[in-house]
């Protein structure tokens, strides 16, 4: 087989060899001189482009299964929503997105935002607020998932997530100031697991205002382009049961709260919605400990997605100070986490996505999380985009840049561990991916699907390939196109063999 380093494609045997000229090259650590790119049109006689489930892949308007790599974007402070202001998010952040490789976010749509005032009606000045954002990134083409985010409930406990009205103390507690203890301390306390307990069993109607206000954001985004559903809510705290879900995973608290919570939810969304996939989440501790999570099938709901968040013990100890973290323990959790969320999904006819993970500036523990959810073929949205001022947090070490309003000043080495060659997009099943992210070789094998016509679409880096890249394909042809994307087609019926590596 030869091989090319020039900006033409060769085509050999049924191979392709694909080198880049080196004017084409990106810099290693040019990072805060991003490659311009395009954004591939959507076929005028095709629907608004939202992401479906097919067994246990997210596919796109085409039937290709799409691999999301992004950032959440919550915005935790009243209004709730990021600000058109450099230090929120405008159309330079989209781009920015787009041009590294990140065709995805969790955008932290919150019950606080939707119904503030009462429960079912909705604020149109919130919607208008995500509205600007989500046009930005559906012209990038960047995918969104809704997120009902929450944490420690409300800012009376030193959390956020639902509205004033739905926060009410409960007696005896209500006799005394409230305890308010840094993130995730708060969940501990017997106030704010029995607000989560009355909340479960709908006390003060406060679960049905929680699903009126899904029923609002369906209303309003359901035909949103660059959709990819709705997460219910962020990382549900079981309440004054919380103890038993740390090691057994709280099986009773799955099937007497959290399960019929997430079907009501779900249903009244499908009274509106009956395509977009609705995401469940595990309880909370379910991300950092070896639990099991009971989750089970819905009758006759087959468009879910579980939505789950994989933070290895040993990073947090290590970002707390406190001895016995050991970062190289992450391998084993993480592969651990990746296969008990496959195997849930499975159980629950769902598409697993890594919805929450990293959260820290410990460059191995990125590199390790993200590596191991190329093994499982998995998608992923890191935490987080941009620090944005984070009350609830347990490490201050948040964001992709030292100052929000400048992305020039993004956190270089980490950056070089979260941007990776990957398939966007495949026209078939993939069966194995990996990148290393120090030297740039990238693999990928698939199956193809003779009934898709739309090619596969890999994005390759641009910081890592110091001297142009090459491409080598066994099985298939390749074209290189604007924005460090190859798109691969099959010549035959059989396995596509997909290597880039640096031309050097």
């Amino acid at each position: 087989m030869s091989r090319l380093r020039t900006c033409s494609i060769a085509l050999v045997a049924g191979a392709v060899v694909l080198g880049l000229a080196p004017s084409a090259r990106a810099e290693r650590r040019e990072v805060s001189q991003p490659v311009v790119s395009t954004v591939a049109a959507v076929d005028a006689t095709s629907d608004a482009p939202q992401l479906r489930r097919k067994g246990r892949w997210m596919v796109d308007q085409y039937g290709r299964v799409v691999i999301v790599h992004g950032f959440n974007l919550v915005w935790k402070k009243a209004p709730y929503a990021p600000p058109e202001t450099a230090a929120g998010f405008t159309a330079a952040d989209a781009q920015w997105l787009k041009d590294h490789g990140f065709n995805g976010v969790r955008l932290g749509t919150m019950w606080a935002g939707i119904t503030p005032d009462q429960a079912g009606i909705g604020d149109e000045t919130y919607r208008d607020r995500w509205q600007r954002v989500m046009d930005l990134l559906a012209d990038q083409g960047i995918w969104m998932q809704l997120d009902a985010h929450q944490d420690q409930w409300h800012e009376t406990y030193g959390g956020e997530g639902v509205p004033d009205w739905a926060m009410i103390r409960p007696a005896p507690f209500n006799l005394l100031p409230p305890v308010n203890l840094p993130f995730p301390l708060g969940y501990w306390t017997p106030e704010v697991s029995t607000v989560f307990d009355r909340f479960w069993a709908n006390k003060d109607g406060l679960l049905d205002g929680w699903v009126d206000a899904w029923k609002v954001a369906a209303g309003w985004w359901q035909d949103q382009p660059y959709l990819m559903g709705y997460d219910l809510m962020n990382e549900p705290w079981m309440g004054l049961e919380w103890s038993n879900c740390l090691k057994a995973g709280c099986h009773a608290s799955y099937t007497k709260e959290l399960q019929p919570a997430f079907e009501k939810a779900t249903t009244a969304i499908r009274a509106l919605d009956s395509q977009n996939i609705v995401w469940w989440e595990p309880q909370q501790l379910a991300a950092g400990q070896k639990a099991p999570t009971y989750l089970e099938p819905m009758a006759g709901e087959r468009r879910l997605g579980l939505s789950w968040h994989n933070y290895c013990q040993d990073v947090f100890l290590e970002s707390q100070g406190i001895p016995g973290g050991k970062v190289e323990n992450c391998w084993k959790f993480s592969r651990d986490r990746e296969q008990n969320a496959v195997a849930q999904a499975r159980k629950i006819r769902a598409v697993p996505m890594m919805s929450e993970w990293g959260a820290t500036d410990n460059v191995r523990a990125v590199e390790i999380d993200a590596a191991v959810a190329d093994e499982h073929l998995m998608s992923w949205l890191h935490w987080a985009y941009k620090r944005w001022e984070d009350p609830t947090t347990a490490d201050d070490a948040q964001g992709m840049f030292t100052d929000d309003a400048d992305l020039t000043s993004v956190k270089t080495e980490k950056l070089l561990k979260l941007v990776r060659t990957y398939a966007q997009a495949v026209a078939g099943t993939p069966t194995k991916m990996s990148f290393d992210a120090v030297t740039g070789d990238f693999l990928l094998r698939y199956r193809p699907d003779p009934t898709i016509t739309q090619p596969t679409e890999v994005f390759v880096s641009p910081l890592h390939y110091a001297n142009g890249y090459e491409v080598v394909v066994d099985g298939g042809t390749a074209v290189q196109q604007p924005g460090q994307m190859v798109e691969v087609a099959p010549t035959g019926t059989g396995p596509v063999t997909v290597r880039i590596a640096d031309a050097g």
